[in-house]
């Protein structure tokens, strides 16, 4: 979710939702899908301390059969994922009656670039050693691939349901009250941010870094991710596009680093899901999973792993892009978004830790590496070559910097311009509780 920060408002074509309005036969079909989405998930209700009913396994069964399409070619990961190959016109994208009679975009080669970068090279730092793609995902281990004309999809099971309070917990990012964004829930404390904010008086058609892996503790509960945010639009109606690397073992089931996406069209209320796990986001690309689990991390200072993730609007259709190391992996479709479906307001990377206090203290979920960032390369963990990119289609430096840290003596931030090359870059993450500076 966005982090917290403050800006100008500005006046534009997008200041409010009603000046977006959607045609009237998509409200009367998003509103029967809605209808019914809300009917399961009333279904599903249930705590991790009750046996689940007869009823329940069915309704979540009844779920999953419609969200699990039927498989080409089914490939068994060693981490207990099952990996579905599924027809590329029958994946759940286009069960979203925003997307009827949607056409799958092939991606555009000539994607904004930042220049004389590199995609997906191993390079040699004097200073800083090895540094390499984050490379293959784990169920490429058995060196079985979907085949063309599929996408490669994380099958969702039983007990991947299970493990939330309800479908609709499963499903989605829980919300906070944010006096900026000034989205409601009970408890304001549950996520803390390390981030960097660019809120640049011009409108944001995309933007960029290199991000590197990791695998921190994670409790049981709780979440670890670093990603970029893409943000526009403000209370209920808030948009959000998220990509990058997340350690959740409630959703997934172990402690694995894996790939992601997230979207949002009304702060983290009813639209939007991790992953393929609701109709949203469109895959193209047949080799990577999104929500499969990344097969290094960077545990040895002289061996780091990184990945190039670009996100940019197509400026044809108004499409959100994704490349990732080079691949281009799928898009968000403009349709699904109100304030997004013009432009970005702000964009944020960081790193982002839910903290429960389950007993009763603050978690000891680390972000990042689990380093405070003074640790530096090879120890702490790194965003670099930030970009966005800008009305004319190009790649630039950021603007309107700001740093938004919750808690520093339990994560940390260190923002640096002074390498001509990756700046700007920072360090982030902590190691969480301390009985003395993170009670």
């Amino acid at each position: 979710m966005g982090g917290l920060l403050q800006r100008n408002r500005r006046c534009s074509s997008s200041s409010s939702s009603s000046d977006i309005p959607l045609p009237l036969f998509l409200v009367f079909f998003l509103a029967i899908f809605l209808e019914r989405s809300l009917g399961v998930v009333s279904a599903l209700e249930y705590s991790k301390d009750k046996q689940p009913s007869s009823l329940t396994l069915e309704n979540i069964k009844k779920y999953l059969s419609n969200i699990n399409k039927p498989a080409v070619l089914s490939i068994e990961s060693p981490d207990g994922d099952i990996i579905d190959c599924i027809d590329k016109w029958k994946q759940p994208a286009f069960d979203n009656p925003l997307l009827k009679n949607h056409t799958i975009q092939m991606l555009p080669p000539d994607m904004p670039r930042v220049k004389g970068d590199e995609n997906n090279s191993s390079r040699k730092n004097e200073e800083r050693g090895e540094i390499s793609g984050w490379g293959k995902q784990v169920w490429h281990q058995n060196g079985t691939r979907c085949p063309k004309g599929t996408v490669p999809i994380r099958r969702i099971k039983v007990d991947d349901v299970l493990r939330a309070q309800s479908l609709h917990d499963f499903r989605r990012k829980q919300p906070r009250k944010d006096p900026f964004f000034n989205v409601t829930v009970d408890d304001p404390n549950t996520h803390e941010y390390a981030i960097v904010n660019s809120n640049p008086e011009f409108v944001v058609f995309g933007a960029s870094a290199k991000i590197n892996l990791w695998n921190p503790f994670t409790e049981e509960e709780e979440m670890s991710l670093a990603q970029i945010w893409f943000i526009a639009g403000d209370t209920i109606d808030l948009n959000s596009i998220e990509v990058g690397w997340q350690v959740y073992p409630r959703l997934y089931g172990d402690s694995g680093t894996r790939l992601f996406v997230y979207w949002t069209a009304d702060g983290y209320q009813s639209t939007g899901c991790y992953n393929l796990e609701c109709p949203g986001f469109v895959q193209v690309d047949q080799t990577i999973a999104v929500g499969a689990t990344l097969q290094t991390s960077s545990p040895d200072p002289n061996q780091q792993y990184e990945a190039n993730v670009q996100i940019s609007k197509d400026s044809t259709n108004g499409n959100w892009l994704l490349t990732y190391d080079g691949i281009q992996l799928g898009y968000w479709p403009s349709t699904l978004f109100t304030y997004l479906s013009e432009s970005a307001e702000i964009v944020q990377w960081g790193g982002e830790v839910t903290n429960l206090q389950l007993e009763g203290k603050h978690t000891i979920t680390q972000m990042g590496s689990g380093e405070f960032p003074q640790e530096l390369f090879g120890e702490a963990a790194y965003f670099r070559k930030l970009r966005v990119v800008d009305e004319n289609d190009n790649e630039v430096l950021p603007s309107g910097v700001t740093v938004q840290v919750d808690h520093p003596n339990c994560y940390n931030l260190d923002l640096y311009n002074t390498d001509a090359e990756d700046s700007p870059f920072f360090y982030y993450g902590g190691p969480g509780y301390s009985p003395t500076l993170c009670p």
